[in-house]
């Protein structure tokens, strides 16, 4: 017995070693294959990647998010009691107020007398209020949570965030593939003409049509492959969201986003690969994440960008 205990005890210890090595091993390929990167891109890219990690862990940043609840037209009273039709995190009041939903879609909120609520640092009783829709939403805030109106194709949500959330306290990092160069590719614009739009499906099952002004034409190992974009000629920079191989592998299912500036006078545009990020469900189960349409998902592995996160919430 003594002895099969030694031999197991040796086992693990080589399969712990292996491990560590193995982790060495891609730590150093990592920092040999940047070493080779030009310092000043490289130097963009770590700095990119800076900016993304202190948004997304920022008080209003997605890991913020602890609630998203659909509001039916009439009353909608909410606070944490599960009597409530939107009901908020424990740490809330059992009875807050009430939203007040009408036919044409806006949102009323009366709060009631025991409750301090703010509104820009005043209190609020009762105001109307302004959906992501229209441009900038109005903020509420009770001590830590706040929140806020969203509309997703017709309908209306109260979405609810929280500056002491789990998620943004245990936040694990975001693991990275080396940054190589050979991913920052040249695309050439073919516009619409007239622009069109296109079916962008998302998480909740919903579609959306938006505005595509046309295909990014790029090639990768001598073929040429086409993303679509949604903005319009206004618009300094164009976003897209594509899948690629490498997608319930080494990074996240439901594909990644990226932004590129819009074409320049000679009619081409740069897609950087190195700054492809993890859409917010990655981290939350309360976003409405879009998925990739069927033409921006490419048949060979993208190995640059943000890889799965440790710490992925499942849908």
């Amino acid at each position: 017995m003594k002895r099969l205990m030694h031999q197991k005890g040796w086992m693990l210890l080589g399969i712990f070693a292996l491990a560590l090595w193995f982790g060495l091993l891609v730590s150093c390929q990592k920092k040999q294959t940047e070493a080779t990167v030009d310092p000043t891109y490289l130097a963009e890219i770590e700095q990119w990647h800076k900016e993304r990690v202190e948004r997304l862990t920022s008080e209003t940043g997605w890991l913020t998010l602890v609630g998203l609840h659909w509001l039916r037209e009439g009353m909608n009273p909410f606070g944490s009691d599960s009597s409530n039709a939107v009901i908020f995190p424990p740490k809330a009041p059992p009875f807050m107020g009430t939203f007040f939903l009408d036919a044409g879609g806006h949102v009323r909120v009366k709060i009631n007398p025991e409750v301090e609520v703010l509104y820009q640092g005043k209190p609020v009783r009762e105001m109307d209020l302004v959906s992501d829709a229209e441009g900038e939403p109005t903020v509420l805030w009770w001590h830590t949570l706040n929140w806020f109106i969203i509309k997703r194709g017709d309908r209306y949500a109260v979405r609810v965030r929280d500056t002491q959330a789990e998620t943004r306290l245990n936040f694990l990092g975001l693991e990275r593939f080396p940054v190589d160069p050979r991913w920052r590719v040249v695309a050439r614009f073919e516009p619409f003409d007239p622009p069109r739009t296109i079916e962008v499906p998302n998480i909740l099952g919903m579609v959306d049509k938006e505005p595509c002004p046309g295909a990014l034409a790029f090639e990768i190992d001598g073929k040429t492959y086409r993303l679509y974009p949604t903005g319009t000629m206004e618009d300094k920079e164009w976003f897209i969201v594509f899948g690629d191989a490498t997608n319930g592998k080494t990074t996240y299912g439901g594909g990644r986003f990226i932004y590129v500036p819009r074409p320049g006078p000679d009619g081409t545009t740069v897609i950087d690969f190195n700054k492809a990020y993890n859409p917010p469900c990655v981290f939350t189960h309360y976003a409405t994440c879009p998925l990739p349409p069927p033409q921006n998902r490419l048949p060979f592995e993208v190995t640059a960008g943000e890889k799965k996160y440790a710490g992925e919430v499942p849908h």
